[in-house]
């Protein structure tokens, strides 16, 4: 079924508050300012093209799921979020994993996006051609987040502490990546289905 205006209107006033809210008092501003900022580009685009391209009602409720994911990541930092401390509490972590959580939608969400616009765009059809790409698409997307933390760190110093997260992991880098490729390769077997009902509907 395609998303309504109505539902597309419900969420991005939901992505708006909850971004705002977000804003109010967080543990560190530029921490905030550099996860939300993502979600700040996105809504103009989205508004815009809400007619001329409309996408599945799927992508539109990922969309809202991720980014509320990112506020709450902005708000605490994402090594300092309630409810991975919770978790880190209630199965013995060594770390909060409010951050891979994060990662893993970091490539479950864009696969399912470039999935959709390379079906709609390109002459690419569904199969196995199209599921490596995607995945290759979404880890490039993850490697290119890698860089912007690194040139954040080399222009920031240790006032990117925060934003970077590793919890002084040494490989948290490359956890980061390994979970947006196996959260694209999730996606895809979980949703493309779905995703193809809503684009024949398109």
């Amino acid at each position: 079924m395609a998303a309504t205006s109505n539902e597309r209107l419900v969420l991005l006033v939901l992505v708006v508050t909850g971004t705002a809210v977000s804003g109010i008092g967080p543990y560190d501003r530029l921490t905030w300012w550099l996860e939300v900022a993502p979600i700040i580009i996105a809504i103009p685009i989205l508004a815009s093209t809400a007619n001329s391209y409309r996408l599945t009602p799927l992508l539109y409720r990922l969309m809202a799921v991720h980014a509320l994911l990112m506020m709450v990541g902005g708000h605490y930092t994402y090594a300092n979020v309630p409810l991975g401390f919770w978790v880190q509490d209630l199965f013995d972590l060594a770390r909060n994993n409010y951050d891979r959580l994060g990662h893993v939608l970091q490539g479950f969400v864009p696969a399912m996006i470039a999935r959709e616009i390379l079906l709609r765009s390109s002459p690419l059809t569904r199969g196995r051609w199209l599921f490596f790409l995607v995945s290759c698409v979404a880890l490039a997307i993850s490697a290119c987040y890698e860089f912007v933390e690194w040139w954040t760190a080399l222009v920031m110093g240790g006032q990117a502490d925060e934003f970077l997260a590793t919890q002084g992991d040494i490989w948290d880098t490359q956890w980061d990546m390994f979970l947006a490729l196996s959260g694209a390769i999730t996606a895809q077997l979980l949703l493309a289905r779905v995703q193809d009902r809503q684009l024949e509907q398109l």
